[in-house]
């Protein structure tokens, strides 16, 4: 964990409306870790000393080692609507403390946080990386949710489309494949984002919550920048085959929810209860009968943060 100095957040104000990531090497040069959640509170003012980002990589590509992830940008776990004008002051003062990493999905919204994103970027596009995702069967035009998943290649094509139309840029600069196809082969995948690199409209790729032989499959037929897989206190799994892999083929790697669904920043507790619509509520960590349970982990990592003074 980052000290005060640098990184003045308490754990109190991390969850929020907007999800972050905050990276650190694999191997080497190559690597890294990311997703936190911040909320406007989180995220200092502008006389504050700024976050100290650094950078990492993911393969070949170069990101700030802390950046933002914007999934509840257009409605949150809460099943709230934040204020757009706020949501575009989070992303540009993510950018002045040196956060110059955002991740979103066609999924997000659908399609509104795209949007959201494309719009609060715009003065300094050039200098920032955008990450986003395909792979739900998402209607192109709507936005309407579809049974499954999508991702045969002329799909993905469309959907790359309308990213970038929403999104208000030529390209994106690390695209993931949100869920595998069980339907298309990784390699026709690979093929069709090739196809899209060749065109300029893409320029990295990687892959969400995957098996390790689908990865390895996947980088043989085009080598991947990134995997981005849930992990944090709460969720080791990725530990005992993904992250070695990783390591082992020079692939970075980028939690989301590193903070628990925001269970490990004292946003939760026993009494707690979720609305409708919030992942949260069919999650059986965050069960009435078990977050009690659950919530020793949590303050032994009080007590060990403040012992550290982290």
């Amino acid at each position: 964990m980052p000290s005060k100095n640098e990184f003045p957040i308490s754990r109190r104000t991390l969850l929020g409306v907007a999800g972050g990531l905050a990276a650190m090497p694999l191997v080497a040069s190559t690597g890294a870790f990311a997703s936190t959640s911040l909320s406007s509170s989180a995220i200092p003012a502008a006389s504050d000393k700024p976050i100290s980002a650094g950078k990492r990589h993911l393969g070949s590509l170069a990101v700030s080692s802390v950046g933002l992830g914007v999934q509840n940008m257009s409605r949150t776990y809460q099943t709230t609507i934040p204020s757009r004008p706020e949501m575009l002051n989070i992303i540009r003062r993510a950018f002045d403390q040196g956060i110059k990493f955002y991740d979103a999905a066609e999924a997000y919204g659908p399609h509104e946080v795209e949007r959201i994103l494309g719009e609060g970027v715009a003065p300094i596009r050039d200098n920032v990386v955008i990450a986003s995702k395909f792979g739900w069967n998402i209607d192109l035009e709507t936005g309407q949710r579809l049974p499954g998943l999508n991702s045969r290649p002329e799909h993905i094509k469309l959907a790359v489309e309308g990213m970038l139309k929403r999104l208000n840029t030529d390209r994106i600069d690390l695209l993931y494949q949100h869920r595998v196809d069980p339907q298309v082969p990784i390699e026709d995948v690979a093929g069709a984002v090739q196809r899209l690199m060749s065109e300029g409209k893409v320029l990295h790729w990687g892959l969400s919550e995957m098996g390790p032989q689908t990865l390895r499959r996947a980088h043989v037929a085009l080598p991947l920048s990134a995997v981005q897989n849930e992990y944090s206190m709460l969720w080791r799994g990725p530990e005992k085959e993904i992250i070695p892999l990783c390591e082992e083929l020079g692939i970075g790697f980028v939690p989301w929810s590193p903070l628990g669904v925001g269970f490990l920043t004292g946003a939760i507790d026993a009494r707690t209860r979720f609305a409708e619509g919030d992942i949260r509520q069919v999650e059986s960590r965050f069960s009435p009968e078990n977050v009690p349970h659950n919530l020793g982990y949590v303050e032994l990592l009080k007590r060990w943060s403040e012992r550290k003074g982290s």
